[in-house]
Parts: C-alpha cells; structure tokens; sequence
C-alpha cells in the first residue's frame, strides 16, 4: 500500500506589532533623539527657529507621535508597504527642517533627529512581533 502525505496548508502570519512594544521602542528613540538635542546645544548649535528655541520636550513628544503613527500603520499594512511608506514619510518630514528659516548646522541637526528617530523606530515596527 501506498501513502501519500498532504503538507499541512499553512497559514500566513500577520505582522502586528503590539502596543507595548511599539511604545517601549517610541521612548528609547524619543530619549536618544533628546540626547540628540541636548548634545547638539552642547557644542553650541543653536536649535532655534525664527529666533525661538526649540524645547527638548518637544523633541521626544514629536517622536512618540510618529510612534504612535507608525504603530497604527505597521497594524495595517503590509511589511515591504509599511517600510516603504515610512521612509517615504521620514523624508517628507525633513523637508521643513529644510526649509526653516534657521542655521545650515540646526537644519542638519533637526534633519539628524529625524533619521536617528527613524533608524530606531521603523526596524523595530517592521519586524515580527515577539510579545
């Protein structure tokens, strides 16, 4: 007698970041992004435009929305759509650091904080879920 094996049809698995994850890996990159900051005012870059300064606050609290952003889209869309998109994303919003009426060196800082942000946030949100 003969026998024939069926391979067990398998089931694709979503991609789906959890909250807490997402929101533990906002943090960490809302912090470096801070430090960021804080070690660009160090040496003397002036993270100010139109002559008013930028609050460090307010670089984490930018962070942790893109976060929150990025959760929601990495629970919706595919993974090569969602690294695609948020890329695309990530370098739409430096065009106004580009644009602000500021210094060349606080453009590439606030710039830097965009992509340092980025290199910790959409990895991480990419990935498979592991909790």
């Amino acid at each position: 007698m003969t026998v024939i094996t069926v391979p067990e049809p398998t089931v694709a698995t979503v991609r789906t970041p959890s909250w807490k994850s997402g929101l533990v890996t906002g943090v960490i990159a809302a912090v470096v992004t801070s430090v960021v900051a804080v070690a660009a005012r160090a040496i003397g870059i002036p993270l100010d435009i139109e002559g008013e300064a930028i609050p460090i606050l307010g670089f984490a609290q930018m962070v942790l929305l893109g976060t929150v952003i990025g959760i929601v889209l990495a629970r919706r869309l595919a993974r090569s759509t969602f690294i695609m998109t948020t890329v695309v994303l990530t370098a739409l919003s430096i065009v106004p650091d580009g644009l602000a009426d500021t210094g060349t060196a606080t453009k590439l800082t606030l710039a830097l904080t965009h992509v340092v942000a980025a290199a910790i946030v959409i990895p991480r949100l990419a990935g498979p879920a592991t909790d």
